[in-house]
């Protein structure tokens, strides 16, 4: 007798009924202003290809967050929410400060993660990329603002690893690098960006067997374009001010940085051999 058998279909997606946005300003959704003054970004996007309804959306970031903001202060709410699915975006904010604790990020961030987790959610995180290639800074600023993404990086995913925990690059989304991408400050995405962020985490859920009835489209539209003035105003009101004082706050481990390179460079050249015609030559008897 034929023995027959019949292959078992994959499950269904299951549709996700709640969403909670977690961290900081590119949270909130700056980069993306729409009429009326207030702004849109990745969290309205992600819940309209989940076909999340108004009242299942919650968004807990605020500007300037840091991670252990996001834990004490954003937490709470989050759980309460009991999210489907929940995205945490935070990070930056740490590696602009003079007080930066890789240690205490990666403690802070695995509590979001697992209590996010023990109430059913999926969740997403999010790698950096690298500022230098779309916000210009000088060169010891920019060795020690790369360095120090490169040690959250670290712990977003390694943490990511741990737990099984969704992680999108930043770095390896098509366009990330266009400028077309970023807000006229270089450091939030503009709507096209936050669309793209919107699209790679839908993918991410969509991976985890989560139904996303309506991708996220890159066609922008409904945001406020933003003109030449715009540019000119956020340079001169909040670019300069702003810069000056991260800068400061970098400045000592920028110095350090440059320090440590210098004397690197000393050893590296003390450890060469001599030239021929430069070495001492053996004397005669």
């Amino acid at each position: 007798m034929r023995e027959e058998f019949t292959q078992t279909p994959d499950p269904l997606p299951r549709r996700a009924a709640r969403l909670a946005v977690l961290g900081d300003s590119t949270a909130v959704g700056l980069g993306d202003p729409v009429p009326g003054g207030s702004w849109r970004g990745v969290g309205p996007f992600v819940a309209e290809a989940l076909g999340i309804p108004p009242a299942g959306y919650l968004n807990t970031a605020f500007t300037g967050a840091r991670m252990r903001c996001v834990r004490t202060d954003q937490l709470p709410a989050a759980l309460r929410h009991r999210p489907d699915v929940a995205v945490v975006i935070v990070g930056m904010n740490d590696t602009l400060r003079s007080d930066f604790d890789s240690l205490g990020m990666a403690r802070d961030l695995e509590h979001v993660v697992t209590a996010l987790q023990a109430v059913g959610a999926t969740v997403v995180t999010m790698r950096f990329h690298d500022h230098s290639r779309v916000f210009r800074l000088p060169g010891p600023l920019r060795r020690a603002l790369t360095a120090r993404i490169a040690e959250l990086n670290d712990v977003i995913e390694t943490i990511a690893r741990r737990h099984g925990v969704a992680c999108l690059d930043l770095g390896s989304l098509p366009g990330a690098y266009d400028l077309a991408a970023w807000s006229v400050d270089r450091l939030h995405p503009s709507e096209l960006g936050h669309r793209l962020l919107a699209r790679g985490v839908t993918e991410l859920v969509a991976d985890a067997g989560i139904a996303v009835p309506s991708p996220v489209s890159l066609v922008c539209s409904g945001g406020v374009t933003p003109r030449t003035v715009d540019h000119v105003g956020w340079l001169v009101v909040k670019g300069i001010p702003w810069l000056w004082r991260r800068g400061r706050d970098l400045l000592p481990y920028a110095a350090a940085i440059v320090a440590r390179s210098a004397l690197e460079s000393w050893r590296a050249r003390r450890a060469e051999p001599l030239e021929p015609e430069l070495a001492p030559r053996p004397v005669e008897r």
